[in-house]
């Protein structure tokens, strides 16, 4: 393989109707709805219809997706206990893909638990499964997990703070939501449907992708982002510690991307939802210098910001705690996740791609008495 194509840059691997990313001069899509329509006209769970069952709910659909999902949000007693015995010092991304794992012991995909089914549970669980776990490591307390909110973000967010939600606050997580819910053959997706082409089962191939998304190059730049502009004190100080930064030649987390290249289109989405929330929050200076720090970074290297950069600040605003940034988009993604793998499943071949030799060549073996 060239360097060109290292990575499988630019590499076909696969055909796919879930997703554009960037294609034929268009941006982001979800199954030919473009990314800007679906967030500001749709919900989340409508998004996660439209990729679990290929069309948009009617009213009644939507109704009733919504409420087998509220109805799922149950935890298996089991489950709970291995949750509370999980260390407070795991990364809550091991603790999704444990609970994960675990429910795949517990509630097994099989003739009358399909996988369209196990899509829904995990919807409806993982967000109950992480801030169970979040709020007993915390603060030894058992939270009831069934909440009666609607819709997945106000349910995550009332279930985090464990009080009422603003509707300001559970719009802007919601379109959050749509944004991460699906990117293509991303490395996580890509790990999700090798998994699926060796008939592997759904929980298995769900646990390959979080496995693969807890990598720093792939899930954790919001994180990256909040640590880096988290200490800054104003714009000034976000130019300084740019420049001084990029003089270090140490990477700046939430700039450019792999596949677009002159901006992401869900940048200026979550964009103006941070600006929004900054307003009413004490730590609002976080939106001038993440501004700031976009405005040198293109000035300085031509680098825009992707998703992950404002989502850093909008999370902060949403009183989410860093170490559970990454898990909010798994919570996002196993929508898109799951669509994949029954898409891998209804078009199977076994995806083994081959490799280009670097190594010695063909050497004659020497008996192990006369090597020297």
């Amino acid at each position: 393989m060239s360097d060109q194509h290292a990575g499988l840059a630019d590499v076909i691997a696969g055909q796919s109707a879930i997703c554009t990313v960037g294609k034929e001069g268009r941006g982001l899509s979800y199954r030919g709805y473009a990314i800007e329509a679906l967030a500001q006209q749709t919900c989340f769970e409508e998004v996660a219809y439209l990729l679990l069952y290929g069309e948009l709910p009617t009213a009644n659909e939507l109704v009733a997706f919504s409420q087998r999902l509220v109805a799922q949000r149950g935890l298996p007693a089991p489950l709970r206990e291995i949750l509370e015995k999980l260390p407070a010092s795991s990364h809550p991304m091991d603790v999704l893909r444990s609970a994960c794992s675990v429910l795949g012991c517990l509630e097994a995909e099989s003739e009358t638990r399909q996988q369209t089914a196990i899509a829904e549970r995990l919807l409806a669980m993982l967000p109950a499964a992480l801030l169970y776990w979040y709020h007993y490591q915390q603060q030894q307390r058992r939270i009831d997990t069934r909440l009666q909110q609607p819709d997945i973000a106000g349910y995550f967010l009332a279930l985090l703070h464990q009080s009422e939600i603003s509707d300001a606050h559970r719009h802007a997580l919601d379109v959050s939501l749509t944004l991460y819910a699906e990117h293509e053959f991303n490395a996580s997706t890509f790990a999700a449907r090798v998994s699926a082409s060796t008939l592997s089962d759904f929980y298995s191939c769900v646990t390959s992708a979080i496995g693969t998304l807890r990598g720093p190059l792939h899930g954790g730049a919001n994180e990256a982002t909040m640590a880096f502009i988290g200490n800054m004190t104003d714009a000034d100080n976000a130019e300084q510690e740019v420049l001084r930064t990029l003089t270090a030649h140490e990477k700046i987390m939430g700039f450019g991307h792999r596949v677009y290249k002159e901006s992401d289109p869900r940048n200026a989405v979550i964009k103006p939802l941070s600006a929004q929330l900054a307003t009413t929050h004490p730590d609002g200076h976080l939106y001038a210098i993440s501004e700031r720090v976009e405005s040198v970074m293109w000035r300085e290297k031509r680098l825009f910001p992707n998703l992950d950069f404002y989502s850093a600040s909008l999370y902060h605003f949403l009183g989410i705690p860093v170490s559970l940034y990454t898990p909010v988009f798994v919570c996002s993604r196993v929508s898109g996740w799951a669509a994949h793998i029954m898409e891998q499943r209804a078009h199977n071949r076994l995806i083994r791609p081959a490799a280009d030799y670097t190594g010695p060549a063909e050497r004659t073996l020497t008996p192990l008495a006369q090597r020297r």
